[in-house]
Parts: C-alpha cells; sequence; structure tokens
C-alpha cells in the first residue's frame, strides 16, 4: 500500500512546515525546552539522518512509531539529543502555560502580526523569551 504524498500546493500543512519554523524550534531546544519522545509529536531531523523520504517537506517527520524511530537512534535520548521537536499549536500553547507565559504576550505579539502563518512562530518566540529568562535567573 502505498501513500499519497503531502502535496503543499493542494494539502493544508497539519503545522506551517517552513525554515522559520524549524529553527525557532531549534533556538527552543537551545535555550533548554524539555521533549522527551513520544507518538504523536512532529520532529525536524537536520542532520538528515532518517533514509526513508519524509511525508512532509523539509525533512518534518511524524512519530507514529516509537520503535521505527528507536531503531534508527537507538534510543529515546539519542532521538531527543539529534532530533528537534516542533510543537503544534496546541503542545506549544501548554509549554507557554507551564513557562507561566501569559496570554497578553502572546495577544500583544498576534495583535502586531496577525497573519496566519506568523501565529506559531509567535509562540514560538514567547516561548524562547522565557526559557531564555530562566537561563539568566
Amino acid at each position: 500500500m502505498s501513500g499519497t504524498k503531502f502535496d503543499s500546493g493542494k494539502d493544508i500543512e497539519p503545522i506551517p512546515f517552513n525554515e522559520d519554523v524549524c529553527h525557532l524550534a531549534l533556538k527552543m531546544k537551545r535555550f533548554g525546552l524539555d521533549w522527551r519522545p513520544h507518538v504523536g509529536c512532529f520532529v525536524w531531523d537536520p542532520e538528515k539522518t532518517i533514509e526513508q523520504a519524509s511525508p512532509f517537506p523539509n525533512r518534518i517527520y511524524f512519530v507514529l512509531s516509537m520503535p521505527r524511530f528507536l531503531e534508527i537512534y537507538g534510543s529515546a535520548m539519542n532521538m531527543a539529543e539529534r532530533l528537534v521537536w516542533l510543537p503544534t499549536w496546541h503542545q506549544a500553547r501548554s509549554i507557554c502555560r507551564k513557562l507561566e507565559v501569559a496570554d497578553g504576550e502572546i495577544f500583544n505579539r498576534w495583535q502586531r502580526d496577525s497573519l496566519l502563518d506568523e501565529d506559531l512562530k509567535n509562540i514560538y518566540r514567547c516561548i524562547c523569551s522565557a526559557l531564555k529568562r530562566l537561563t539568566i535567573k
């Protein structure tokens, strides 16, 4: 059975899979965003370790089977080190709540730039700011 490959011209992206989102996610990771790999996460493979072609643009994968990823990376810890987690909008908002990012901070960014493709990036930026504040303390 062959799947239908994602077509950015026709299909609606589950999350905006562009370079900005990936690099902001990498920045969150470098600021210490904790992630425990599990089924249901989108990840970016910047090292191009996964040989199988991605069903999404820009080497983005969806963790549907932990055993398959563990076969490639050897352990969940190695997955977390080498992949970059791309939190969905819901996951990112949950992270904001845990980091005590005020809804007003997110709303202010949204008001300044209400473009749909900027929404997730703005939430990621809020997470980066909160993580940076934590590392400075």
